[in-house]
């Protein structure tokens, strides 16, 4: 039996390969061992051995390399939570630039105000997730704040990593922190982090049930933890994937989230594409009590609080027959809530003039009405 080669030894996740160099002997790949937020360049031998990292230390945040054929240079990316995405060429594996693009970009970003704070907040469950919150301008730690949750939860895609976009709210009509808000986002187990392999894994079958838990779990020590979050303003929103999880968290979970605004959702996860869900899911025709589990149609009797509800009504994505039959669930059990259908437009919700103006006035707007702004 032949032995296998671990040409990584460590705990932790290769995140991508970046270039195997044959002429040096070198792997590049990408990873963060100690910060599943962040990402970093490093090498290892093609015969094994102890990797090393090629970015530097003081450039924190999400790297990208475009490596050249023979290895030498490379287009160096790079964002964090407060520095705008940037761009370099450098020489490898000595990772010089020659105007130092990067990092006076760090540099000067650092300086920044109001910078969103990184967490780690373990659940009941011991599942310990990375976050992200932005503090309100001239927070007092002795009064209390509504929160606001951005949310995603599926395995397309994370929310907490520390690249540009962390703590911003890019449908937000004014400023959020002069506002008075905490906007928080966490990334629960099915995201792809570097987390390991069960971490990604752990929801196959199980999309709407244990993400949903874990966000419901991680916003519930993150209320007990921090006594400026009021639990009595504690809204959740999304898009996509996120409007799912939304409409999951606001009906499995109405006891924790007051308000939730829920866009171009996935409420019945038997009408969205074979391609994603078969993938996560299994197949309808041999586990569709699965499917039925995850879905938000299944618990939208349990709605108690606040919700607007936004669907385009020529979604490409999630196609809009879904969303009537959520509404129809609703109906049914005499459920309150607010709905706006914007007419042919797609997943983006883009088209047409003046669409992205209404949007985010009718999000803000509703937001303010129903999960007041300010310190209490």
């Amino acid at each position: 039996m032949v032995k296998p080669l671990y040409f990584t030894p460590g705990n932790y996740d290769v995140i991508s390969i970046a270039k195997i160099d044959e002429a040096s002997n070198t792997i590049y790949f990408l990873a963060s061992p100690d910060n599943p937020t962040q990402q970093y360049l490093y090498k290892v031998p093609l015969n094994g051995g102890k990797a090393e990292r090629i970015t530097p230390a003081n450039e924190p945040g999400s790297h990208e390399y475009k490596i050249s054929p023979y290895g030498n240079w490379a287009i160096h990316d790079f964002s964090n939570a407060y520095t705008y995405p940037v761009s370099e060429n450098l020489q490898l594996p000595a990772h010089k630039s020659k105007d130092n693009t990067v990092l006076n970009a760090i540099t000067k970003g650092a300086a920044a105000p109001n910078k969103p704070e990184f967490f780690s907040i373990t659940t009941v469950d011991g599942v310990t997730m990375s976050g992200w919150m932005s503090k309100p301008a001239s927070f007092d730690p002795s009064k209390k704040y509504p929160v606001v949750f951005y949310v995603y939860g599926e395995p397309a895609g994370a929310t907490s990593l520390d690249a540009i976009g962390a703590g911003r709210n890019f449908l937000y009509d004014g400023d959020m922190a002069a506002d008075g808000y905490v906007y928080v986002s966490m990334d629960n187990r099915g995201t792809p982090l570097p987390k390991g392999r069960n971490w990604r894994k752990c929801v196959y079958r199980k999309v709407g049930l244990i993400n949903a838990r874990d966000q419901a779990m991680g916003t519930k020590a993150l209320l007990q933890k921090y006594t400026f979050l009021d639990p009595q303003r504690t809204a959740v929103w999304g898009w996509s994937g996120g409007g799912s999880m939304t409409l999951n968290l606001l009906f499995q979970y109405p006891e924790i989230y007051k308000t939730g605004i829920a866009i171009a959702a996935v409420g019945n996860q038997l009408t969205y594409d074979n391609i994603y869900q078969e993938r996560y899911m299994g197949l309808p025709e041999e586990n569709r009590e699965d499917f039925v589990k995850g879905s938000p149609i299944t618990y939208a009797k349990n709605l108690q609080g606040n919700l607007l509800y936004i669907h385009g009504t020529g979604d490409d994505n999630v196609h809009y027959q879904n969303a009537e039959m959520l509404l129809n669930e609703l109906i049914r059990y005499n459920k309150q809530f607010q709905f706006m259908a914007y007419p042919n437009r797609t997943h983006s919700i883009s088209e047409g003039q003046g669409t992205f103006e209404h949007l985010s006035t009718l999000y803000t707007n509703y937001l303010r009405s129903h999960c007041e702004p300010g310190a209490k």
